[in-house]
């Protein structure tokens, strides 16, 4: 079954081309449920295969996560906002509480956005808590597109190297992602010790 939907995935991309990674990643980075690790390897594949650019794969891959991101974080601006503000307090979310969410996204919204686009699960989420804090647009556009990028092209070269084994592409994204946390961390514990040390000058 998995190498039917992979032959299936791996036709369709071929067929639909760069659009088709774009509508395919723009679902992914929304609420609905679809791995990016079902996508961006077929695409690599078909790199391989010298059907397809890698760099344009990635730039509509990166762009179709926007795309997705962008209607969570919309969705969140102007219908999650005012139902947070007034139906909020009943289940804990005082205006308080969200204007202290709103003053850590202008503070640290941009690096939490790009760590939230390089790890598994949140990269879906991370858009909705940028749009309930009224992030700036050209940054959280900016970080979004980098981090999701970034992602697209890990994946996009997994296809390349592995080709269609769906189950060794799976396996090898798993690790990929384990390695995207660590990195992630990494990075966040040196842009805290940046940020400490800014203070304290």
């Amino acid at each position: 079954m998995i190498h039917t939907m992979v032959g299936w995935l791996v036709e369709t991309i071929g067929t639909l081309g760069y659009p088709g990674i774009f509508l395919l990643m723009a679902v992914e980075s929304s609420v609905i449920p679809f791995p990016s690790e079902v996508v961006m390897p077929p695409a690599g594949y078909l790199v391989f295969q010298g059907k397809m650019n890698p760099w344009l794969v990635v730039l509509a891959g990166g762009l179709g996560s926007l795309a997705g991101a962008y209607a969570n974080y919309c969705g969140a601006l102007y219908l999650g906002r005012p139902l947070l503000l007034q139906y909020g307090r009943f289940v804990g979310l005082a205006e308080l509480k969200l204007e202290k969410a709103e003053h850590f996204f202008r503070k640290h919204g941009e690096i939490s956005t790009f760590i939230g686009r390089l790890l598994p699960v949140i990269r879906q989420l991370i858009s909705v808590p940028a749009g309930l804090a009224r992030m700036n647009h050209v940054r959280f556009a900016f970080y979004t597109a980098l981090g999701a990028s970034i992602w697209c092209a890990v994946l996009a070269w997994i296809g390349y190297i592995i080709g269609d084994n769906q189950q060794l592409i799976m396996q090898i994204s798993r690790q990929a992602a384990v390695w995207a946390i660590g990195s992630c961390l990494l990075l966040l514990g040196v842009y805290l010790y940046w940020q400490k040390k800014r203070n304290a000058n």
